[in-house]
């Protein structure tokens, strides 16, 4: 049950509609948005705060809950914000969080990084997952709230980042069993294109050209990893990667 508003606060207008059961649809891939339907639900910050923090975390207690989004003032204080925030929340008529013991998402919203991250999931963990090239994760998708720098969205965001290298991945190694090369080769240089000094992406483009007999491709691939490994971080590929190119035999050097 959402907390009853002090006495100084203004009386809610209304109150929550029973008969309004619309199903809530909440972005947060490229910036917060909660609509029902063509109707966008105009929401305060701090009740935009704890809305995308029970959408990435599934449920808080409140403790944790006002640590998170409130570490900078007292324990009182920040319930004091909580408090608020939920009765905000209520003001807007609709089920939006639910306190049962724990704080949560109502049943009836739908959230774009919980569907995404399903669908993700599913294509890492099954080999024969439907039309692997159009699935969820390989579509793009914007940043997690941009402009939004607290600790718990970064580590967030950069969670949903490596899910989608590796699912990214995960399909072209797949197209290229498939003979599926052009499809493959596009969207392994997708991930490198996402995350230049990352190995693996590499990798994934030279197996694509190995796998269609390209070996004038696979090292200049090779050669472009090496460059931006030495400028970027200072290293040089691992022999991991050497080891792809063994029956090519680049150049002594490289």
């Amino acid at each position: 049950m959402v907390e009853s508003r002090s006495a100084t606060e203004p009386a809610t207008e209304g109150g929550p509609s029973p008969g309004r059961s619309e199903r809530l649809q909440l972005r947060l891939f490229g910036g917060f948005e909660l609509s029902c339907g063509p109707e966008r639900l105009a929401l305060p910050l701090n009740s935009q705060r704890l809305v995308a923090l029970l959408a990435l975390r599934v449920a808080a207690t409140r403790g944790q809950a006002v640590g998170i989004l409130w570490p900078e003032v007292s324990e009182q204080q920040a319930s004091g914000r909580l408090r608020t925030t939920l009765w905000r929340l209520q003001r807007t008529g609709r089920t939006i969080v639910e306190c049962r013991g724990r704080l949560a998402l109502a049943a009836g919203v739908d959230v774009d990084v919980s569907t995404w991250a399903r669908a993700a999931r599913r294509l890492l963990d099954d080999p024969d997952a439907a039309d692997a090239p159009r699935a969820a994760p390989v579509e793009p998708v914007g940043d997690l709230l941009p402009g939004w720098y607290e600790d718990w969205v970064l580590a967030e965001r950069e969670r949903l980042r490596q899910l989608q290298l590796h699912a990214l991945e995960t399909v072209s190694g797949r197209l290229v069993e498939e003979g599926r090369y052009a499809d493959a080769l596009d969207t392994a240089l997708r991930v490198v294109q996402l995350e230049p000094t990352r190995e693996s992406a590499h990798r994934a483009v030279i197996r694509v050209h190995l796998a269609e007999g390209n070996l004038g491709e696979a090292v200049r691939q090779f050669d472009a990893c090496r460059v931006v490994l030495r400028r970027e971080l200072g290293v040089d590929p691992s022999p991991l990667l050497r080891t792809l190119l063994d029956p090519v035999d680049p150049p002594a050097g490289r």
